[in-house]
């Protein structure tokens, strides 16, 4: 049985970085490496999800507009349609859920609210030290100690 999203948020904690869709290209590069994180949820208000910004989005941006994008706001790139959980989701549904819906960064949203992100690189840490639990419950067992 796969933990609840509330656990990964537990180990890794709740803080999101987020930004405002009015904000350009360039605050959002910078806010994705002073952050070093992945994407940013656009929430002007910080709980208020509109949108969604990655590294591949404003990678994307420099290729169809040029140098010239790092002026342009995020909400005229940030995907709008954004995928998100609740923190009683299963990892095995979100992890589902992230390969079908073939994203990265998943919004944990609670009555509405933004509290907490996670990334494909959780979700992995989460399995692996689910794996390594069950490792060594098997390895206590044949010994005998259990």
């Amino acid at each position: 049985m796969s933990v609840p999203v509330s656990v990964v948020l537990e180990r890794k904690g709740r803080r999101v970085a987020t930004i405002a869709p009015g904000a350009s290209l360039a605050e959002a590069a910078h806010e994705l490496a002073h952050h070093d994180v992945g994407a940013l949820v656009v929430a002007p208000d910080g709980a208020t999800i509109e949108g969604i910004i990655s590294e591949r989005d404003l990678a994307r941006a420099l290729a169809r507009l040029g140098s010239a994008c790092g002026d342009e706001p995020v909400r005229a790139v940030m995907v709008d349609e954004v995928v998100t959980c609740s923190p009683d989701t299963s990892v095995d549904d979100l992890t589902a859920l992230m390969t079908h819906r073939r994203v990265r960064h998943v919004p944990v949203v609670e009555a509405g609210v933004l509290v907490g992100i996670v990334s494909i690189g959780d979700v992995v840490k989460s399995r692996m030290d689910e794996l390594e639990l069950e490792a060594e419950s098997l390895a206590t067992y044949v010994r005998g100690g259990g």
